[in-house]
C-alpha cells in the first residue's frame, strides 16, 4: 500500500503501547464504524450511561453519540436520522426534498465531528498518534476543526484548530470555549472560505515540529471511508423509512467541502442507483468552469479538488450564488420572514421554526435540489436527499450582515417577498452541469495541480483514483478497521 493510504495494521507498537496506557487512564472506549452506522448495536450498558451525560460535555462516552440517529434532546437513538422535508408550497416543485440534519451530533452540533473521529481513531489504533506527546492539527474552514478539537479533548490530548480569519464569529466563540489555551490552539489564516492553500501553507510550517500531526480532511481517506460506511447506510435507512409507494431516491446532494460527506453518495448509488450531485459556489466555479474566486457559503467548496473526492462517480455539479443562502438565512430566521411564508405558502409556524436546524450550506443544498428537480423534470415519485451540516445558530451574526449588505438593515414585507422570489419561487435551473465522462475527467485533472505539483503525491497514486475499484477497496477495509478498534478496546480493558 502506498504512502497515500493508511494501511489497517499496526505501524508502531511502542507508540501504540503509550496510546493504550493513556486510554486506560482516561477511561476511553472507542466505538467501531459499524456501531456508529447502526447505533442499536451499541451495548445497552453504554446506552444507559449516556442518558446521564450531556451531549455538550467532553466525556469519552460521547464518542458513542457520533452518529446520525440522535434526537435534539439526546434521550436515545431514533429509528432513522433526524430530517425535515421542504414542502412543495415553499420549494415550488412536486419532488420531495428531504434534508438530513447534522446539528444533533454531539459537542459541535455538526456532523463534521464524525470525520474528525474517523481521521484520528485510525491513527490511534495503528500506533501513529501518541496522545501524550503529539498535537493534533486540524486544518479546515470551521466545522471539521471544531470536531477535531472536541475529539482531542475527549481523548485527553491537545488539538489545534487552523481556519480562515473570516469565518463566522460563532465558530471562534465555540473554539475559545473548548480549547484549553485559545491563543496557542486557534490559528487564524488569511482569507475566507475559499482560501485553503493558505491553510496548507500554515500547516506546512507547523509540520516542521515533529510532534505535530496534521489531520488534513482533504486528503485523509479515513474521512471518505467513515462517510461511505456510516453516513451512507444511515441515509439509506432514512429513505427507506420515509419513502412512499413507488418513490425512488433520484439524487443525493451535498457541498463538496472536503469531499467526505459526498462519499455517502457512492453507497446510495450502489444501493438505489442514486445520482450524486455536488453543490458549488458560483462565485468560485472550480468544477463548473475551472475557476477561482471568493464566496461566503461556509463549508461548501474551496477552490481545489480534494484528494479524497471520487470525481469519476459524480453525475451533476450545480452552481449556487452565495447571495441565495444568505438571503434564505434571513427568510427562515426572522419574524418578518416567517410571517411572509405563513401568509404566502400556508406553512405552519412549527415547520418554519424547524429550519433553524439548517445552516448556510444546507440552504444552498436546498436550492440545488430545486434546480435539479426542475432541470430533470422530476415529479412527486422522486425523492432528493440532501444534508444540512450544521444549524442556523452557527450563522446568527450573518443575518445582520446580510440585512446590511442587501437591504441597508431595512426588512419589511417588500424585502422578504423579494427574497422569496429570488431564492425559491424564482429559483431556475441555471448553472446545472450534467457530467459526461469528459467532464468528469476534466474535473479529475484539476486535482493534479494541488496534489501532484504542490503536495507531492505520486502520479501513479493520483491516477489510481480514477477507478471505482480503488474506492471500493477503501470501503471494504471497514471490517479490518473495526477489528483494530475492538482489539484496542480489549487491550485497554485488560489491565
Amino acid at each position: 500500500m502506498s504512502d497515500m493510504l493508511m494501511a489497517p495494521k499496526i505501524h508502531n507498537q511502542n507508540i501504540l503501547n503509550r496510546a493504550l496506557e493513556h486510554s486506560r487512564q482516561q477511561n476511553i472506549v472507542l466505538p467501531t464504524f459499524t456501531e456508529l452506522a447502526f447505533p442499536q448495536r451499541i451495548s445497552i450498558e453504554i446506552q444507559d450511561q449516556l442518558r446521564g451525560i450531556s451531549p455538550n460535555e467532553p466525556h469519552p462516552l460521547n464518542l458513542f453519540r457520533i452518529h446520525w440517529y440522535n434526537s435534539h434532546e439526546h434521550n436515545g437513538s431514533l429509528d432513522h436520522p433526524l430530517h425535515l422535508e421542504v414542502p412543495s408550497s415553499i420549494s415550488g416543485v412536486k419532488t420531495r426534498i428531504i434534508v438530513a440534519l447534522g446539528d444533533a451530533f454531539p459537542m459541535i452540533a455538526a456532523h463534521k465531528v464524525l470525520a474528525a473521529y474517523g481521521c484520528l481513531v485510525t491513527r490511534l489504533v495503528t500506533g501513529q498518534f501518541d496522545p501524550r506527546n503529539n498535537k493534533a492539527i486540524w486544518p479546515s474552514t470551521g466545522n471539521y476543526c471544531r470536531g477535531g478539537v472536541a475529539i482531542s479533548r475527549i481523548l485527553g490530548c491537545r488539538g489545534v484548530a487552523v481556519l480562515p480569519e473570516q469565518m463566522s464569529q460563532e465558530r471562534f466563540n465555540w473554539l475559545e470555549q473548548w480549547t484549553l489555551e485559545p491563543e496557542q490552539n486557534i490559528v487564524r489564516t488569511t482569507g475566507s472560505e475559499s482560501n485553503v492553500k493558505e491553510i496548507y501553507d500554515v500547516c506546512d510550517e507547523l509540520e516542521k515540529e515533529k510532534t505535530n500531526i496534521i489531520l488534513n480532511q482533504f486528503n485523509e481517506f479515513s474521512n471518505y471511508l467513515c462517510h461511505r460506511n456510516i453516513t451512507g447506510p444511515s441515509l439509506e435507512q432514512l429513505f427507506t423509512n420515509i419513502a412512499g409507494k413507488n418513490q425512488r431516491l433520484r439524487a443525493f446532494i451535498t457541498g463538496t467541502g472536503s469531499s467526505g460527506t459526498i462519499a455517502a453518495g457512492d453507497h446510495l448509488k450502489n444501493t438505489f442507483g442514486t445520482k450524486i450531485v455536488a453543490t458549488e459556489p458560483f462565485e468560485c466555479p472550480t468544477m463548473l468552469n475551472n475557476g477561482y474566486g471568493e464566496h461566503n457559503i461556509q463549508g461548501i467548496g474551496d477552490k481545489h479538488i480534494p484528494l479524497i473526492h471520487n470525481v469519476m462517480n459524480m453525475d451533476y455539479v450545480i452552481g449556487i450564488s452565495d447571495s441565495g443562502p444568505e438571503l434564505m438565512n434571513i427568510l427562515f430566521n426572522t419574524e418578518e420572514g416567517h410571517q411572509y411564508l405563513i401568509d404566502r405558502t400556508g406553512a405552519s409556524s412549527e415547520l418554519l421554526k424547524s429550519f433553524k436546524h439548517v445552516g448556510i450550506s444546507g440552504l444552498a443544498n436546498i436550492q440545488s435540489a430545486i434546480k435539479l428537480a426542475k432541470y430533470a423534470k422530476m415529479d412527486e415519485n422522486d425523492v432528493i436527499l440532501c444534508v444540512a451540516t450544521d444549524s442556523a445558530q452557527m450563522y446568527a451574526s450573518e443575518v445582520e450582515h446580510s440585512k446590511s449588505r442587501f437591504f441597508n438593515y431595512k426588512l419589511g414585507s417588500a424585502e422578504v417577498a423579494e427574497i422569496f422570489g429570488r431564492t425559491l419561487s424564482g429559483c431556475e435551473p441555471a448553472h446545472v452541469m450534467e457530467l459526461s465522462y469528459p467532464e468528469r475527467e476534466r474535473i479529475f485533472n484539476l486535482g493534479y495541480y494541488t496534489w501532484v505539483e504542490q503536495r507531492g503525491i505520486a502520479i501513479d497514486d493520483f491516477n489510481r483514483r480514477k477507478h471505482q475499484e480503488f474506492w471500493n477497496d477503501i470501503s471494504d477495509q471497514k471490517t479490518k478497521w473495526d477489528e483494530l478498534i475492538q482489539q484496542f478496546n480489549k487491550q485497554v480493558s485488560s489491565r
